[in-house]
């Protein structure tokens, strides 16, 4: 019988049981053995045999609507990945798997071309899109799998905050995951209705200082205060990081990197560094407030999937398991408009970079210019006639001492 492996790398996110359910049943379905990779990639690079485990209906038919992943998940170190492939490729080849389902982000996909380029016909391989980061550049903008139970889940927790914000009269600053880009903080603050959400994305320049996204934030307090309110939700993008110069957040943060080598976004206490900043600039005005950091992201990555990411992954994996018992190879299985579609691999990669193409938030779209509209945070509008001046009353200052001090952050 030929083999069907199944594989998951990168972070956690909720439908990863749903894909390997429908991929295994459906395989299964077409006289295909089915092994899942159990640990990700890391136990191939150290031609570890017995990290294959055997995958029937019984395993499977019940998981789809569970977070997590029965086949766990890990990450590597980008300088043994260069090292140890051969080691995978002989691996893989001595566990007889013939097709290769391979489920994560934009780290995995890379993976999956390059095993796919490898593999020479040897073994056929189909990527399926999982990221609660959102930043696959799926056709249509549709979500990649995750993406919408991590939204849903951090909606639910931020709705609960908002509501501790106006009992206790604080304001909350909360750091979401997302990487490089902003989907998941806007998301989350636009359904939840947050006072305002910052993502890395609206910055046009490639550095930002700290000063600037801290002025964003206490422009924010004092235009609640002049409407009468003491509180408030801020959402910082953790993507807003990755723009920091990196000698000034080491001056604030001690930087971890994960196994790939890249900076640990999710463990640099964002909220803390600007809740520091935010406290210090209005005690100079003589402001006092509360103010309470938190970080938003590992609570949502291994949730149960709402009913949309159980039915889409279903889709997926039934969609992956198909496209390559009819011959394909190198592509990455999507659903739009009710249709499953594979888009080669050779359209996903930068070949400038090497890298996989990132979507990021579009800010001249009409998604994001209505979040933008619901959030209370300083705009240009703001610095003209009676907002002017009920603005500069709250901190005590002219006129055009307030706008010589923050009209630049609506730039």
């Amino acid at each position: 019988m030929e083999t069907v492996g199944i594989i998951v790398g990168g972070g956690p996110a909720p439908g990863i049981n749903g894909t390997i359910s429908a991929a295994t049943i459906e395989a299964i379905n077409q006289g295909k053995k089915v092994v899942g990779i159990k640990g990700g990639f890391k136990p191939l690079f150290d031609e570890d045999l017995n990290c294959a485990m055997p995958l029937t209906v019984d395993d499977v038919s019940r998981i789809h609507t569970k977070g997590g992943s029965i086949l766990r998940t890990s990450r590597e170190h980008a300088e043994r990945v260069k090292e140890r492939f051969p080691v995978l490729m002989k691996t893989l080849k001595a566990l007889n798997i013939k097709y290769l389902i391979t489920i994560g982000g934009d780290g995995t996909l890379f993976m999956a071309n390059w095993i796919e380029r490898e593999a020479r016909g040897e073994i056929s391989v189909v990527h399926v899109p999982k990221t609660i980061d959102n930043d696959i550049p799926l056709p249509g903008g549709a979500p990649t799998f995750g993406y919408e139970t991590a939204r849903h889940w951090g909606v639910e927790i931020v709705k609960n905050i908002m509501e501790d914000a106006r009992v206790t009269a604080r304001w909350y600053f909360l750091t979401i995951m997302g990487r490089y880009t902003g989907h998941l903080a806007l998301g989350v603050g636009k359904a939840a209705g947050a006072t305002l959400t910052i993502i890395p994305e609206e910055f046009k320049e490639e550095k930002i200082s700290f000063r600037k996204v801290a002025d964003i934030l206490t422009g924010a307090v004092i235009k609640r205060l002049s409407m009468g309110r003491d509180h408030g939700v801020a959402i910082l993008a953790e993507g807003l990081s990755e723009k920091f110069d990196p000698e000034e957040l080491s001056e604030y943060e001690q930087l971890e990197k994960d196994e790939t080598g890249r900076v640990r976004l999710s463990e640099i206490q964002l909220g803390r560094i600007m809740k520091n900043f935010v406290k210090k600039s209005l005690e100079e005005m003589g402001i006092k407030i509360t103010i309470v950091d938190k970080n938003i992201g590992y609570e949502l990555r291994s949730a149960d999937p709402i009913p949309y990411d159980i039915e889409y992954t279903r889709n997926l994996g039934y969609g992956a398991v198909r496209y390559l018992l009819r011959g394909g190879t190198g592509a990455m299985i999507t659903f739009e408009e009710g249709h499953l579609r594979p888009i080669p691999f050779v359209e996903l990669i930068d070949y400038k970079t090497g890298k996989v193409k990132i979507r990021k938030v579009d800010v001249t779209s009409e998604n994001y210019e209505v979040g933008r509209k619901y959030m209370i945070r300083l705009e240009k509008e703001d610095f003209e006639g009676e907002r002017l001046k009920a603005l500069a009353s709250v901190v005590k200052m002219s006129e055009d001492q307030f706008k010589e001090r923050f009209y630049y952050v609506t730039s």
